[in-house]
């Protein structure tokens, strides 16, 4: 659970009830993330706080469909937090040696915001709305704001609507499906001339 006051100009912020945001955050997404290279996602927080559980909802969301450009981290069943978030990222590193990550957690800040999805370039702090000490996550990120933060957070995270939390995980997982399908297809197009290069290479 990070905290967001303020929203940088280098950020992406979408309204969640928005009809048009999953085509406009997955085309961000697309021309962010390299087409090339596979995408660890870590979708950061728990199951036993509805505000915290975004990201595993949007974690086991992706893990049930068939994603082949991104390795999916965090889910319902098997969430990432903050008792297991440093050995997470050490077996991520391990199994994937440079790996770009993609971080996903729900988020704390103005009640004006609550409701927008923000993706930016860069990592984000786990617990910071909760003034927990853990290790920055992610070379981009995605935040879910859910409810207001400054004062008994705790108590706030028990209390926010499920329902909101629901919708807002389902619109990002949504977002990152067109995302895979439009790098796979990517993928598809320069396939038959990589063929070529290694044939005309292996002939030489």
């Amino acid at each position: 659970m990070n905290r967001k006051d303020k929203f940088p100009k280098s950020e992406h912020r979408f309204q969640s009830d928005d009809p048009f945001m999953c085509d406009q955050l997955s085309n961000i997404l697309y021309e962010a993330l390299p087409v090339k290279r596979n995408i660890v996602v870590v979708c950061i927080g728990t199951d036993r706080s509805t505000g915290d559980s975004l990201g595993p909802l949007v974690g086991s969301m992706l893990r049930d469909q068939s994603m082949q450009s991104f390795h999916i981290y965090g889910t319902l069943e098997e969430p990432v937090h903050a008792l297991n978030l440093n050995d997470t990222l050490k077996a991520i590193h391990r199994l994937h040696p440079k790996p770009t990550i993609l971080a996903i957690d729900a988020c704390l800040g103005k009640k004006a915001s609550i409701g927008s999805i923000v993706f930016g370039k860069g990592s984000l702090t786990p617990g910071a709305a909760l003034n927990k000490d853990l290790p920055a996550v992610g070379d981009y990120h995605i935040s879910g704001l859910v409810n207001v933060g400054g004062f008994m957070e705790y108590v706030v995270l028990q209390n926010t609507r499920l329902h909101l939390v629901m919708n807002m995980s389902a619109k990002i997982a949504a977002s990152l499906r067109l995302t895979e399908a439009k790098r796979m297809n990517e993928r598809l197009r320069n396939e038959p001339y990589q063929n070529f290069l290694a044939a005309t290479k292996k002939q030489q």
